[in-house]
């Protein structure tokens, strides 16, 4: 056989080998089902892209996002009893769907759990991840995600029963002997492992891949602990405490740094522009006054140009990323600016912005946008 015709051959055979792994691939799923509570996604709704598109192009063409999210988390992703899923990172959701399809209500929540989160996200079977997830080094190497603008920042407490002898000034070095319950594969549970071993105490330490048997063991005492971020203790506490019991939250300073934010699959910068750029407009926005009541006044008299480009004025960029003109419109019309979306899901729980690291950076915090010009 000639070289010519060889090459020709080998071509085919390699053409015929990739065509085959892609059909293989097209259509990978995790089969776990959602978690309780939660909204399944269809095995239609898959993101894995081939040929070098991208997320965003799967999300457009489907006319709806898969998002996933915690679907128990007090103020941040509850279940409701018709279904629903609403706070703070549920609201997340509906402002990066109002930007890629202009419709806050597009969207199709999954409820993961902490070990199926991130499967969910390498397998496509969710679009993008918004559940009170930390960002830290393995995470963005080893597991393969990338990471969003950090939406809220947190740090990890213990919660006890007061009536245990536990109170707010109590720390590490007080739970020598206790049973402290924890969502297993969490960096809280990492987290709370260290600690105890550089108070030199010894806990006896329960995990669940569910966060309601925690709080079901602090209730009936098979917990003497639970551990999560602050926010989610805050929450529970208000949701949960009995009646005739005190929960009290410690230590004062927590245990470590967690900035939570949306997640993503790595290496599509194309979607991560648009969850990235969804997230700053809602700050910018906070940062310049421009609310979901006053954005259509705002876009006919824009206050400045920065502003005018966010509304999709002259200047904007959001075609440039494949949206259209008035996706940040849309974000805040009918989601919200930062403030709003912080205000109506975080503040009925007791946690507010002010004295904060979640104020903004003009007021003492560390929420703060690059430009958008």
């Amino acid at each position: 056989m000639g070289r010519s015709k060889w090459w020709q051959v080998l071509a085919a055979i390699m053409a015929f080998s990739l065509l085959a792994a892609a059909c293989g691939d097209s259509g990978s799923s995790s089969d776990e089902g959602a978690g309780t509570g939660g909204e399944e996604a269809s095995s239609t709704t898959v993101a894995v892209v081939q040929d070098g598109g991208s997320v965003l192009d799967t999300v457009i063409n489907r006319g709806k996002l898969v998002c996933g999210v915690s679907g128990s988390a007090v103020a941040f992703s509850e279940t409701q009893a018709d279904g629903t899923i609403t706070g703070f990172d549920a609201d997340y959701c509906r402002a990066v769907a109002a930007a890629v399809l202009g419709d806050a209500e597009a969207v199709e929540f999954v409820a993961l759990s902490a070990s199926e989160r991130f499967t969910a996200v390498q397998t496509g079977k969710v679009d993008v991840l918004i559940r009170n997830t930390t960002w830290t080094q393995s995470r963005d190497s080893d597991v393969g995600m990338d990471f969003g603008p950090t939406t809220y920042y947190d740090g990890q407490q213990l919660m006890a029963r007061a009536s245990d002898g536990f109170s707010s000034d109590s720390t590490i070095a007080d739970i020598d002997g206790a049973v402290v319950c924890v969502n297993a594969g969490t960096t809280t549970e990492k987290n709370i492992t260290e600690a105890a071993a550089a108070a030199g105490v010894t806990i006896d330490l329960k995990t669940f891949e569910e966060s309601d048997p925690v709080y079901d063991g602090l209730i009936d005492g098979s917990c003497d602990i639970a551990t999560t971020d602050g926010s989610g203790l805050v929450g529970r506490k208000v949701k949960q405490q009995p009646a005739d019991e005190e929960w009290v939250i410690f230590p004062s300073t927590p245990i470590s740094k967690e900035p939570l934010g949306p997640t993503y699959l790595q290496n599509d910068s194309k979607w991560a522009d648009v969850i990235n750029w969804t997230v700053y407009a809602t700050i910018i926005f906070d940062e310049k006054g421009i609310t979901s009541a006053n954005a259509d006044d705002m876009k006919a008299n824009p206050p400045d140009g920065e502003i005018e480009r966010l509304l999709g004025g002259e200047g904007e960029l959001q075609t440039a990323m494949g949206l259209s003109a008035d996706a940040f419109y849309n974000v805040v019309k009918q989601v919200g600016n930062y403030d709003e979306i912080y205000s109506r899901n975080l503040n009925p729980v007791g946690l507010f912005r002010d004295g904060s690291q979640n104020a903004r950076a003009s007021e003492g915090g560390l929420m703060y946008a690059p430009p958008a010009r």
